[in-house]
């Protein structure tokens, strides 16, 4: 029955244009235990997320439905944590500013690269650049809430 529930809530998803993360479909079809991002994604809470590890793992840097333009100055759901993140998860609201978009430099300097709200997460941050050519892994130190006419680089 849970099975019949899941294939229903998908389908019904897929054809409002809305989807999951296909690995969780495929793992909760499968009976499979699910890791990582897809085990973590909240849905829209209106939230960004960041993690020092690959796909989600180790520890939570921070979470806020806000910018913040330092993270590493307390004050904008990120503390003492820039150049520590590795993945990161869009789970904010669509419409309007639904688009992350994280800076090179603190204060959206420097380059910049953005998440879509319909890609969810990016559990690999090694093998995206920001609009400078910098490698995005481990080098964020600000972010804003923008709408997709503000990103020509994007996150995957």
């Amino acid at each position: 029955m849970r099975k019949l529930a899941i294939a229903a809530a998908v389908v019904g998803l897929t054809a409002l244009g809305l989807g999951v993360p296909a690995t969780a479909a495929q793992a909760s079809d499968t009976g499979a235990q699910v890791t990582g991002c897809n085990n973590k994604w909240p849905g829209r809470n209106g939230n960004v997320y960041a993690w020092d590890g690959l796909d989600c793992q180790g520890t939570l840097l921070g979470s806020t439905a806000g910018n913040d333009s330092d993270w590493n100055a307390a004050g904008g759901g990120f503390t003492g944590v820039w150049d520590r993140a590795s993945s990161v998860m869009n789970a904010g609201y669509t419409g309007g500013n639904d688009v992350v978009q994280f800076w090179y430099l603190a204060g959206y300097g420097g380059g910049y690269a953005c998440l879509s709200p319909n890609e969810y997460f990016a559990d690999n941050l090694s093998d995206n650049h920001f609009s400078n050519g910098f490698v995005v892994d481990n080098n964020i130190r600000s972010h804003k809430w923008v709408t997709s006419a503000s990103c020509s680089v994007w996150l995957t």
